[in-house]
């Protein structure tokens, strides 16, 4: 089964070292959208404009599969 990756970017990126096995890159996206939804609710406020969130989804070879950005801006 292949690995995919998930890292997260926010304030610092944290880089996914350990990966986890999914069945293909279907698996991943909905692994990515329900981690993302509950890692921008453990955020619990703390996203502020010009602190963007983005978690980039890569393969077993680290190649980029998909990107996930919420960007938080002040209106003008």
């Amino acid at each position: 089964m292949p690995r995919y990756f998930f890292h997260i970017t926010h304030e610092r990126t944290e880089i996914d070292r350990e990966g986890e096995d999914l069945p293909d890159k279907h698996a991943a996206w909905k692994e990515a959208t329900v981690t993302a939804g509950q890692m921008l609710q453990g955020l619990d406020g703390k996203l502020t404009p010009a602190r963007d969130w983005r978690m980039e989804v890569a393969d077993e070879f680290q190649n980029t599969l998909f990107v996930l950005k919420i960007q938080a801006e002040k209106p003008k």
